[in-house]
């Protein structure tokens, strides 16, 4: 059986995973889905958990900061705005203001995943160092 990817990122290669990939869905949603913010967010929930999961050891406490930094990145792309930078502008503040329990929803996610990863870690390091 094929294994899944288990690469190991650094905080910064996390945080440009994450913005990369929010802003190509940003992109696909508003193609495909017309700017529904709500796919956008679904969306989230599962990068947040591969960001969490990818990130190395060292790195752990970046997770949780990079994931909202790139929704809002991604959410540039597929917020429906107005006409000209105000309305632009406008479309992402109602749009972050609107999808903000998608936002912590994805950042709860990564925070829980990211503080098992350092309590298995920490409990394997006293396992080994009694």
């Amino acid at each position: 059986m094929r294994r899944l990817p288990n690469p190991r990122l650094t905080g910064l290669g996390g945080g440009l995973f994450c913005a990369a990939v929010m802003i190509v869905l940003g992109f696909l949603v508003r193609l495909l889905f017309g700017a529904s913010e709500t796919v956008y967010g679904v969306l989230f929930l599962p990068v947040s958990a591969l960001t969490a999961l990818w990130v190395r050891r060292g790195d752990l406490l970046t997770a949780p900061v990079v994931v909202p930094i790139a929704f809002a990145a991604g959410l540039l792309t597929a917020a429906d705005g107005g006409e000209g930078v105000g309305g632009w502008l406008m479309g992402l503040v109602t749009a972050l203001a609107t999808q903000a329990g998608w936002l912590y929803g994805g950042t709860i996610v990564a925070a829980v995943i990211t503080l098992g990863r350092g309590l298995r870690a920490a409990h394997h390091r006293r396992r080994r160092n009694p």
